[in-house]
């Protein structure tokens, strides 16, 4: 059983980066939740936590104990740019990190890129490395993503609640994709038998044949049909 670990950037008392009427934790906070509710709905094998449940204040040390506590086997950390910057990048650790925390960065980078990609012309910042905390005391694979900029012209698609949801399942997808979770099986729709009590009673006039022998034969083939018929 895969163990996931999301860290929901910022939350409490440090709201994180604000600009445009907009909060970095509350982005962070409904984007994470996307993510949560999109590997539900459609994979197994895996169970999941998250840093903060809603607006805690925790530390960066805190959010990477509780991972490794846990034993987590993905970590994954999202934010939101500041900067009067533009676009979409990815982190890991600038310290030795293993083979498997760059192909978690490559699957995550590519699927949410292509998924903001449905909204507009975003920019690729690329896939950079830094001394960040929660990547540096995390003993998974571990990444960090800033998706845009609160700050800029970014901001129009950090307000539209699709862009969000379509991100957060980006997230979702990339984590899929690298711990190569099975995918729920879809239930087959099957169409409901309809109950002989429930068909229409046919009533066939004579009046409206010749000879009285068609209108029999009609309510014979309808009988046949399973539908209840009767000459009027």
């Amino acid at each position: 059983m895969a163990k996931i670990y999301w860290d929901k950037g910022h939350g409490g008392s440090d709201p994180g980066a604000v600009a445009n009427g907009l909060q970095e934790k509350v982005l962070t906070h409904k984007i994470v939740e996307y993510a949560m509710d999109y590997l539900e709905a459609n994979y197994t094998g895996f169970e999941q936590r998250t840093t903060r449940t809603d607006d805690q204040t925790l530390t960066l040390s805190q959010r990477a104990k509780m991972a490794n506590d846990w034993g987590a086997d993905v970590f994954v950390s999202v934010h939101i740019n500041a900067g009067k910057g533009t676009g979409f990048e990815t982190y890991v650790y600038n310290g030795g990190v293993s083979s498997q925390t760059v192909a978690l960065q490559n699957v995550l980078h590519g699927e949410i890129l292509a998924a903001m990609r449905e909204f507009g012309s975003i920019t690729d910042r690329g896939k950079k490395r830094a001394n960040y905390a929660v990547l540096r005391e995390t003993k998974m694979p571990a990444v960090l993503t800033e998706n845009l900029f609160i700050d800029s012209n970014d901001a129009k698609y950090l307000k539209n609640e699709a862009f969000l949801k379509a991100v957060g399942e980006a997230h979702a997808r990339g984590v899929a994709k690298f711990l190569g979770l099975p995918k729920k099986a879809k239930p087959t729709p099957s169409q409901p038998q309809q109950k002989s009590s429930d068909k229409k009673l046919y009533r066939v006039q004579v009046g409206a044949f010749s000879d009285r022998k068609n209108a029999e034969q009609l309510v014979e083939e309808l009988k046949k049909k399973g539908y209840p018929a009767v000459i009027v």
